[in-house]
């Protein structure tokens, strides 16, 4: 393909993404299920040829590497730890919540078993992503719930952190001793890491903290991708690698790094989510539409039920556990990552993800932007309108 073609279409690929980002910031919405249905129309109108196409999908797999990088950058070794331990009863209630849905409706839909698990990790995870968004957007950074609602978030992603390499050497096959020998080594690396980052990520901190601006930005970028590099030949997820490294980095270093990725997290990651909707078929979604109606029914309210009683645990009201509950409703950018991994396994995996990543990215924050009309309708100390109170006897 000549250079101007190729500029050509690239171009136009990410103006559109511009065009959908402003849309999403009028309607007040994540442009996450924009993405998704801007992959979905330039895969069903336009044919763009091999090079962009190519670019796209490196660019979608470095998305998802700064998306878990950047993610890791907000938590620190100790909060994740303290997380971890005052959480682990309200983690536990979500799993078995929220997994189990998509791990049964795998079933019932005729999946291989390792398919239906993946289905289950579509539908535990809530999408950190869109759950900041919620809460940066309507000013509920200071608020009770907040808390509770980054707990459970921190404590998906470290579910994830374990259970994508176990995916990853499942997915490789072969005898029992061979996926026994990726598990094995899958989880090593996994929990080296893991340790390595909490106990030195100070060490690499300080190393990392350099006066220009500009080799700081190279430095992360190259020691991430690195990273991720790494993890990948040893079969762990790159983005786990990626994710790692973020929690490793702390301080000064860490808000530099922030700044500094976000403009490239935000590139890639829209990029991330297009070549997800360029892969998909307008003809198999007619066949996944009430399956997919059905969890987000049905994983809405389990989602909705771990923010309510968490939020209650901690003496949260009634308007707040509301808040907790539907901003934890929304499924996005890794719950595509996980389905992409399964698309040779089951083919309507990827449609039937992308059509309850753009319900459940909807619904949560509609609901959750009504807070002050919704949530009285659950109080059930609330005396009705038209009661008055008792006088004087």
């Amino acid at each position: 393909m000549e250079l101007g073609q190729l500029f050509l279409e690239l171009g136009g690929v990410i103006m559109l993404l511009a065009l959908v980002g402003r849309a999403a910031g009028r309607l007040g919405i994540t442009p996450i299920p924009l993405y998704l249905l801007a992959g979905i129309g330039l895969g069903a109108f336009m044919s763009l040829g091999n090079a962009p196409e190519e670019f796209i999908h490196t660019g979608a797999e470095i998305g998802a590497v700064l998306l878990l990088f950047t993610l890791g950058l907000e938590y620190t070794s100790e909060e994740l730890s303290g997380n971890l331990k005052a959480n682990r009863q309200i983690g536990l209630l979500d799993l078995a919540l929220n997994f189990t849905p998509g791990l049964i409706a795998g079933v019932l839909l005729g999946f291989t078993p390792l398919a239906a698990v993946l289905l289950g990790g579509v539908t535990y995870l809530t999408s950190s992503g869109i759950a900041s968004k919620i809460l940066r957007d309507f000013g509920r950074l200071g608020n009770r719930e907040t808390p509770l609602i980054l707990a459970v978030c921190v404590i998906e992603d470290v579910v994830m952190a374990a259970y994508l390499p176990v995916v990853a050497a499942l997915l490789i096959g072969g005898t029992l001793v061979a996926i026994g020998m990726n598990l094995l080594v899958a989880l090593a690396a996994f929990g080296l890491a893991f340790f390595l980052a909490l106990r030195y990520g100070h060490v690499l901190s300080r190393v990392m903290n350099v006066p220009s601006d500009e080799a700081l930005l190279l430095g992360v970028l190259g020691l991430v991708l690195v990273v991720a590099g790494v993890a990948d030949q040893l079969k762990v997820s790159a983005a786990i690698g990626a994710f790692l490294v973020g929690i490793a980095l702390s301080g000064e270093v860490a808000d530099r790094a922030r700044r500094q990725m976000e403009p490239l997290r935000d590139l890639f990651a829209a990029v991330f989510f297009v070549f997800f909707g360029l892969q998909l078929n307008l003809a198999q979604v007619p066949a996944v539409l009430l399956p997919a109606v059905l969890l987000t029914v049905v994983t809405g309210a389990t989602k909705f039920a771990v923010g309510w009683i968490g939020a209650a645990r901690a003496g949260v009201q009634i308007r707040g556990r509301f808040r907790a509950g539907t901003t934890l409703i929304p499924r996005g950018e890794f719950s595509i990552l996980i389905a992409g991994l399964g698309l040779g396994l089951a083919p309507s995996l990827g449609p039937l993800a992308a059509v309850y990543v753009l319900l459940t990215a909807i619904l949560g924050p509609v609901l959750s932007r009504f807070d002050a009309q919704l949530a009285p309708l659950l109080d059930r100390n609330k005396p009705p309108k038209n009661v008055s109170a008792p006088g004087p006897t």
